[in-house]
């Protein structure tokens, strides 16, 4: 295996107390989101705080350092955290058998409530998840050249769990007990929850581990030891069902198994205790990893679950010919793989990420050398980090911790043995995509390591490019956040992939686009943000993202004047009115519209108009900056070709230019030199000349010099405004492109200086003590806001938690950005003194 597949990206530790220990002898859990979310535990025990403090702690890994700590309110140790599907909810159990499911505060990632939960009194849980929604995808590397995204990513057929009347996907979840119980509570659409208990088979006995894995025809299926590596590991199925409005479980023994270590006489006593038990993939049940330990050492075997054919006796096929044609199949567990004698395991980190394993798609993987979701991390108690196949155990990569040395003479390691335990994880996840991996170590620090996608085999620039492409196509068909990818892009790489992205997208079909449309900009900008020669157009796909948001909402406003009008909506028609009349006077355009559909109340054209003045602004703002062509590093630059934004633009010109007829103060304010002049139509106009330019993508054409004199005067006709462009934000990933490590404190705020890219960039972005802006609903706050604000993990865009105004139309406006930021980021709560 090549070196150099993982480094340390950064090291986040708790502040150091004088007093405070850890606690060995508790486990720790760490679970990670497919929003990029890593909730964890720490063993940290005050002597202040006699009892531990129950803690589950949530970061973004954006912002490392900005840790939320909720105060769980579990009396005994955590023993699992479990994120949902979605990554919005979190279920967290304890060793006193109560299960809690947490959710966001008003959709804030760091501001968490428990709103219901379930317990089975006294009895510790040691494996617990979210019951299946039905929802499973394969990513074929075969097909990672194919244009279409579903021949890449196609959807398995499995059946969830559970489902309500018309198919839809129950939720609820499934924990074992350590005395043998299983119990499902599932949510009901209403808010109850039903929860049933039932003991995993008659003969109930102590299981020290357990996993949780489901089939392809929603059932269940549990693996339990009591860990001890003389006793078989055995597997139950589970299905459950609603009979009369009460959950059901029904259980069936499945064979079991005995590791190989322990009936091979050479090794017979040398593993007493069975330590790890992972079924390979949630949705694999038929594939499971087992690890056995002693003090000092470990051994890891891989076993999969086959249909094989029961050999039947002569005298039988004889008496019954039925018999003879068709062999009687029976499933038996064979063993896959196993390792040599290992160093002691702490840990191990399966992959999330689907990937096919058929026999081409394997060999195509190898020979491209792309492994994401193909290793597992195995974490040792030397500090070092062991990246091994799922299939066949042998080692891809390697990671010396900070206190494993690399192999030296046998003096140093005495030496070394005799200093005392050493730092190592005790619990590890891998991101979404298998590029990252965090780890929480024996000291409560959290460790965010790079995993390179050939595991540091050196390849050429558009192997490389391809396979944080494939990654990248992944996150923008699941809508799972990509922040994991973004570690391996490196400054050159970014024109190419943001090329190459668009690429793609331009190749499927005209649903999925438009499905699409918004999830590719919010890609393009956070890719942008890690190259100074692009970092100007992060701010216009933000603006591109704001626009596409004001446009949808301002046309939704629009309503036909008789019910019974045909197929097109008014917001259609317009937009096909407006592309077919390429008039450049605005009136002439305005009579082919139904001016009745545009009839609004004054009260909610009156509450529209700050958003209608940034719309003015913007496209004052673009034509006065065509002269000089726009450079590269002023932002604004790339809408001058973009005609498909500049065609938004003009449709909405046209609508405020009638809504300024019934309200004549929801018109964009300008400042004219001359009284007389119609600010609209001259920008409308001159709007409509560069849109002609640039309508057809694949025939731009040069504005004229006539279009670039006129736009030359704008500057002595009206004031230039200046737009709020968003913030360059705050976050760590464009500090880790060195491949330097950063180390981070929690609830510090890093003073880290950002690369040069951020200091050419001020210039557009308001100082400190500047008055602030809420950039959703362009609201001015003031220098000091006294309004509770909340801000974007991914775009650092700040808005107000609270809507200043009730109107109907403002509210269908904050709906589009209630639960996400207008691209795709997460919400949180910012401290009041944030200015």
């Amino acid at each position: 295996f090549a070196s150099g597949a993982m480094d340390l990206a950064y090291v986040c530790e708790w502040e150091k107390k004088p007093k405070s220990n850890h606690c060995p002898s508790i486990p720790l859990v760490c679970a990670w989101s497919c929003r990029n979310l890593i909730a964890f535990t720490t063993d940290l025990k005050n002597e202040e705080e006699k009892d531990l403090t129950h803690m589950v702690h949530i970061i973004d890994t954006e912002h490392p350092w900005d840790v939320y700590s909720v105060n769980s309110g579990h009396a005994e140790v955590i023993t699992c955290l479990e994120w949902d599907q979605s990554g919005s909810r979190l279920l967290s159990a304890d060793a006193d058998g109560h299960i809690k499911c947490w959710s966001m505060t008003d959709h804030l990632a760091n501001s968490w409530e428990n709103t219901v939960g379930s317990m089975v009194e006294g009895d510790p849980v040691v494996a617990l998840s979210w019951l299946h929604n039905g929802v499973k995808l394969a990513l074929h590397v075969e097909k990672s050249g194919a244009s279409n995204f579903g021949e890449k990513f196609s959807r398995v057929k499995f059946s969830p769990s559970l489902t309500l009347f018309g198919g839809k996907p129950m939720e609820g979840w499934i924990a074992v007990t350590i005395s043998g119980l299983v119990t499902v509570s599932l949510l009901k659409p209403n808010g109850q929850v039903l929860t049933s208990t039932e003991s995993l088979c008659r003969l109930r006995c102590r299981v020290a581990l357990a996993d949780v894995a489901f089939t392809g025809g929603g059932n269940i299926v549990v693996a339990t030891s009591d860990g001890s590596s003389s006793s078989p590991v055995q597997f139950y199925k589970v299905c459950v069902s609603v009979v009369n409005e009460k959950c059901k479980i029904d259980t069936e023994i499945l064979p079991s198994l005995f590791m190989r270590c322990t009936t091979d006489p050479a090794r017979k006593d040398k593993y007493p205790a069975i330590t790890h038990l992972k079924f390979l993939a949630r949705d694999m049940s038929e594939q499971v990893l087992l690890c056995a330990s002693n003090q000092n050492s470990s051994i890891v075997e891989c076993w999969s679950l086959r249909k094989e054919g029961l050999p039947v006796n002569n005298i039988f096929q004889q008496i019954s010919p039925v018999v003879g044609d068709k062999q009687p199949m029976i499933l038996k567990w064979r063993i896959l793989s196993a390792t040599n004698d290992l160093d002691r395991v702490s840990a191990v980190a399966l992959p999330k990420l689907p990937i096919s394993l058929t026999n081409t798609d394997l060999k195509v993987a190898n020979d491209t050398k792309f492994f994401p979701g193909l290793g597992l991390a195995l974490a040792f108690h030397d500090g070092s980090v062991h990246i091994v196949h799922r299939l066949s155990l042998q080692m891809m990569a390697v990671f010396y911790g900070s206190s494993s040395q690399r192999p030296v003479d046998e003096q140093t390691i005495k030496r070394q043995r005799t200093a005392g335990p050493l730092v190592h994880f005790k619990a590890m996840q891998l991101s979404w995509t298998s590029l990252a991996l965090a780890g929480i170590d024996s000291h409560g620090k959290l460790s965010m390591l790079r995993i390179s996608p050939s595991m540091g085999h050196v390849l050429d620039m558009n192997m490389s490019l391809r396979h944080l492409l494939f990654l990248l196509e992944y996150c923008m068909v699941t809508g799972y956040d990509w922040w994991d990818i973004l570690l391996h892009v490196q400054p050159n790489m970014v024109q190419n992939l943001v090329e190459k992205l668009h690429e793609e997208y331009m190749r499927q079909n005209a649903a999925l686009q438009q499905v699409l449309s918004t999830r590719i900009v919010a890609m393009k900008a956070s890719l942008c943000k890690l190259s100074s020669s692009t970092i100007a157009r992060v701010c216009d796909y933000h603006a591109k993202l704001f626009l596409i948001a004001i446009s949808c909402t301002l046309k939704s406003l629009l309503r036909p004047h008789f019910l019974n009008t045909p197929d097109k909506s008014p917001g259609d028609r317009l937009t096909e009115i407006c592309s077919k009349i390429t008039d450049i006077d605005i009136d002439k355009v305005m009579i082919n519209l139904k001016t009745e559909e545009f009839v609004l109340e004054m009260t909610t054209l009156q509450s529209l108009q700050q958003l209608i003045q940034w719309v003015g602004d913007f496209v004052l703002y673009l034509l006065a900056s065509l002269p000089n062509q726009g450079s590269p590093v002023r932002p604004g630059h790339s809408f001058l070709r973009d005609g498909a934004s500049l065609g938004m633009f003009r449709e909405l010109m046209v609508v405020i230019r009638i809504w300024g007829l019934l309200k004549p103060s929801c018109l964009p304010v300008y400042t004219a030199t001359s009284d007389t002049q119609d600010s609209m139509s001259l920008l409308f106009r001159l709007l409509t000349k560069l849109w002609l330019c640039c309508r057809e993508e694949n025939h731009i054409t040069e504005p004229d010099d006539t279009l670039i004199d006129e736009c030359c005067l704008l500057p002595s006709q009206l004031l230039i405004p200046n737009i709020d462009w968003l913030p360059i934000n705050d976050g760590i990933i464009s500090k880790l492109q060195n491949k330097q490590l950063v180390r981070l404190q929690f609830g510090k705020a890093p003073g880290l200086v950002g690369h040069t890219v951020s200091s050419q960039f001020d210039a557009f972005v308001r100082a400190p003590g500047q008055p602030k802006i809420d950039h959703l609903r362009r609201l001015h706050l003031g220098a000091y806001p006294t309004e509770e604000c909340k801000s974007c993990t991914r775009c650092g865009c700040v808005t107000m938690l609270k809507s200043p105004n009730k109107v109907t139309a403002v509210k269908q406006w904050e709906q589009r950005w209630i639960k996400n930021c207008l691209c795709g980021g997460l919400w949180r709560r910012m401290p009041l003194s944030y200015s």
